[in-house]
């Protein structure tokens, strides 16, 4: 990703953000069962864009938010803070990991049909560049690689609003039938 004009990249991305958070629910949650039988994966994700179904718990805390989904692609944005400084003083490894997971696993599930799930079965993260709050924004983008019927890739990259990359990652995920009821 290239960026030929970051200061518009970010403006763009906290417009986005902005818009995103005015129609979210104001606490993080799970959805229920019911609000999500009978939805693809796709469906579910796009719930959670349109503010119809909680955010997760965690993105509150490491201060991410999803910003969009399509078929096979799933797309963060973080704001990397002092709280998530390591001892060395840039932000700590787990942070970029938990964005990028989330980017992997919820490109994956957006390939999902009704009735079905996945679990990580390995996942690998490569940390390019450090990070610190000097940076005000960076979007985590996973897009699936291989589809089958048992066994899903995808891969992510983490991104600065200037184009810079800081990490990228792959992951391999066993989709499952979810138990009935």
């Amino acid at each position: 990703m290239t960026a030929s004009n970051p200061d518009a990249t970010l403006a763009q991305w906290q417009a986005e953000e902005a818009a995103l958070l005015a129609r979210q629910r104001p606490e993080p949650g799970l959805a229920s069962r019911e609000m999500l039988a009978g939805k693809t994966g796709l469906q579910q994700m796009q719930a959670m864009v349109d503010g119809l179904a909680p955010r997760a718990p965690i993105s509150q805390t490491l201060d991410f938010l999803l910003i969009s989904v399509a078929d096979g692609e799933a797309i963060f944005q973080g704001r990397p803070q002092f709280r998530h400084y390591n001892p060395l003083g840039s932000v700590h490894g787990g942070w970029f990991a938990t964005l990028l997971d989330s980017a992997l696993g919820c490109s994956v599930h957006t390939t999902l049909p009704v009735d079905r799930g996945y679990t990580t079965l390995e996942f690998k993260v490569n940390l390019v560049r450090a990070l610190s709050d000097r940076v005000p924004l960076v979007r985590a983008i996973g897009r699936v690689v291989h589809r089958g019927r048992q066994v899903t890739t995808a891969e992510a990259t983490l991104v600065g609003h200037d184009g810079k990359l800081y990490a990228h990652a792959s992951t391999t995920c066993l989709l499952l039938d979810l138990p009935q009821g």
